[in-house]
């Protein structure tokens, strides 16, 4: 959400970056509804000042035993039309909220211009794809054929879109899950924390899936609930409608939760494995930091991705999003591709953003420097460290054997009490 006084006196560079969003909002009608909104706000604190000083005239011919009948009547006129522009005044706040809720976070100005995922950069490349002296299969061939998911039962049990993993490869995801939880919070200082798989419409809307993203969320509709859309929404909403006092920030979080889309509009793409699906797992890294040291904790941020993948031995490019592929919240943003030789194609496997102020203003987030001090919102960033199940399609890509079974990296090793291969069964 964007400070009113900011959108008024910036309003070439608010049309601008929604321009280079591409997104559609009605910025005209906007900027007509706040010219007359000020207006009318004026009319009625002049009015009010007008009674006032009117109410005061009129105790005081009272007291002088003097005649204010014409006075106050003409103040029932006057108290009539502050009541009339109130009820404008109301009508028109609450349509310039709506109308502002729906205007999106702007590019930094270290965003390159775009209108599609074509014009992204590729700003980082780690490793080279493996050249195989056979054909590498596609991951549901070789999880199938490992008997790590079974994708017949999964769509028994809750339709297309979701995974059954089974035996080892139940215990392969929770591997990945611990080690990258035990990376981030052994090595990169993160605090873990467990947060609801179900998220109310305020946390929605304080990090941006509402209103945009509604037809894309599963909802709990007795409840009004969600089903948690990504973990960054419960875990950078646990200081909503807070002032964080000083020695809380900077804070570093992460945490695993699954994480629920319908992925509405999107039938028909990537249906086979599990590239595209509606339940995930994932850990999520959140940071929430003093504004000037942000951009320097959004390359740290992305540096701690890093390690995951590399950590796995897995070949990622780190791609600079263009303007028109941000979303609807982020001001800037980093995605890490892995290739997987068996579909041939870049997965991408987490997305890296710095939202600056603009989510801690819709979720009303604050923070002091020093006690006393006033309260600032500080800049929110997260990140997926890292997300499965891609993450889980290109390892058994990337490490496939020749005979049919997956090599296992040596760091995920020791969470799979020291495995270096699942073979075939028999």
């Amino acid at each position: 959400m964007h400070d009113l006084k900011f959108l008024r006196q910036n309003r070439e560079r608010v049309e601008a970056g929604v321009a280079l969003k591409g997104m559609a909002v009605d910025l005209a009608r906007f900027y007509a509804i706040e010219e007359r909104r000020l207006s009318v706000l004026h009319q009625t604190e002049e009015l009010k000042a007008r009674r006032n000083a009117a109410s005061e005239e009129i105790a005081r011919r009272k007291r002088a035993g003097e005649n204010a009948a014409a006075d106050i009547q003409a103040m029932r006129q006057v108290g009539d039309e502050i009541k009339s522009l109130d009820a404008e005044l109301k009508r028109l706040e609450e349509e310039s909220e709506a109308l502002a809720a729906w205007i999106p976070n702007l590019p930094h100005a270290s965003v390159p211009p775009g209108s599609g995922a074509e014009q992204n950069q590729v700003v980082h490349s780690f490793g080279e794809p493996r050249r195989f002296d056979f054909a590498p299969r596609p991951h549901w061939e070789i999880a199938s054929g490992l008997k790590l998911l079974d994708f017949e039962r999964a769509a028994k049990i809750a339709g297309s879109g979701f995974l059954l993993f089974t035996g080892r490869g139940a215990r392969l995801e929770r591997g990945l899950i611990q080690f990258m939880l035990d990376l981030h919070t052994r090595r990169h200082g993160y605090t873990e924390v467990a947060p609801p798989h179900v998220v109310r419409r305020a946390a929605l809307f304080g990090t941006g899936q509402l209103p945009k993203l509604e037809d894309d969320m599963y909802l709990i509709g007795e409840d009004d609930l969600f089903l948690n859309p990504t973990a960054e929404v419960p875990v950078t909403n646990i200081y909503r409608d807070e002032i964080l006092e000083p020695g809380m920030v900077p804070a570093y979080l992460t945490s695993y939760c699954a994480s629920y889309r319908r992925e509405a509009g999107t039938w028909g793409k990537d249906t086979r494995g599990m590239v595209r699906v509606h339940q995930f797992d994932k850990v999520e890294l959140v940071k929430i930091v003093p504004p000037e040291t942000s951009y320097d904790e959004h390359e740290t941020l992305a540096r701690d991705v890093s390690s995951v993948f590399e950590a796995l031995e897995l070949p990622y490019r780190v791609m600079l999003l263009c303007s028109g592929d941000l979303s609807f919240a982020a001001a800037k943003c980093y995605d890490f591709e892995v290739w997987s030789p068996g579909v041939e194609a870049w997965l991408e496997c987490s997305s890296c953003s710095n939202f600056q102020d603009f989510q801690a203003r819709r979720m009303g987030m604050r923070f002091r420097r020093e006690p006393g001090a006033k309260a600032e919102h500080p800049h929110t960033l997260n990140a997926s460290g890292v997300a499965l199940p891609r993450t889980f399609a290109a390892l058994l890509e990337n490490h496939q054997t020749a005979s049919g079974g997956v090599r296992i990296p040596a760091a995920l090793r020791p969470y799979l009490d020291g495995l270096e291969e699942i073979a075939p069964e028999g």
